[in-house]
């Protein structure tokens, strides 16, 4: 199977979704409920030049189940943003992830506008993103080797018009380069993020050291995300000091023992690097 073919299907499931969303609410009607609901906060990175999004992750195709038992989902999301996540995000996607827009919805409420939540999923259509601001979420994901450049063009679009801020996600150094087209077109018009993921598409195992190898390739115009492998404060030093500037983490802390102890861990370790490099963080 290759990772065209895993997205492929994660893509189809997706649309499926959106199909029936569409005849339950049309895009209209989901619109206007969208453009008159609160603002949510916006993305805020810290000073020290280094953050954490922590993620709602119920279940890894890679690893299976990754909260044992009844998860207490308010409590866990509460947790991040107590202990410094910039931002919360949240997987929607029902098949494989155990995901719920419901998910989503709840982590809103219990962050009670402290820091954004984000909608994590196999977007495809623009429906999609206003879905997300429905919910309350401040931004989305965005997949770039998943979608043809006129359908990447309307998710960002909408998002720009409902004041989301985009996470957009690149796997290799021609999804960096299509991110850094994008980033350039749309910058002015609504925040954006550049990660990269390190998974590899075909075994869903973290590639090691695919982070620092595509770091220099990111552009310095935008934030940069590490993606997927930062699981130790070491490793969050490291990525720091390869220069990115926010990691996105979801099974070591939903593994975690103790998840608000090794997030402050992380964040400590990630901004202590980052005060050392010779250059700024920024």
């Amino acid at each position: 199977m290759s990772g065209e073919d895993f997205l492929a299907g994660m893509a189809a499931s997706s649309a499926r979704r959106l199909a029936i969303a569409r005849e339950r609410i049309p895009e209209a009607q989901l619109m206007q409920r969208a453009l008159a609901s609160a603002r949510p906060p916006a993305l805020q990175l810290s000073a020290a030049g280094f953050d954490v999004i922590a993620e709602l992750k119920l279940r890894s195709p890679a690893l299976g189940a990754l909260d044992a038992g009844a998860p207490d989902v308010e409590a866990r999301i509460a947790g991040y943003a107590e202990h410094g996540a910039a931002a919360v995000s949240v997987l929607t996607e029902p098949d494989r992830f155990d995901g719920a827009l419901e998910h989503l919805e709840r982590a809103v409420r219990v962050l009670k506008g402290r820091v954004p939540a984000m909608r994590k999923d196999f977007l495809v259509d623009a429906y999609q993103v206003t879905e997300a601001r429905v919910a309350g979420a401040g931004g989305v994901l965005v997949i770039l080797r998943m979608l043809a450049r006129p359908a990447l063009e309307a998710l960002l679009q909408r998002a720009a018009e409902l004041e989301l801020f985009v996470l957009l996600e690149a796997f290799d150094e021609r999804d960096i380069a299509l991110g850094a087209e994008l980033v350039d077109r749309h910058r002015a018009a609504l925040p954006l993020l550049l990660g990269v993921n390190c998974r590899d598409l075909v075994t869903l195992q973290v590639v090691p050291g695919r982070l620092e190898a595509l770091a220099a390739r990111l552009p310095d115009t935008v934030p940069r995300v590490a993606e997927s492998g930062v699981d130790t404060p070491q490793a969050a030093a490291q990525l720091a000091q390869a220069g990115y500037q926010l990691a996105l983490i979801g099974g070591a802390l939903m593994k975690a023992a103790d998840p608000a102890q090794l997030l402050g861990a992380i964040l400590a370790a990630g901004r202590s690097a980052c005060a050392g490099r010779d250059a700024s963080c920024g």
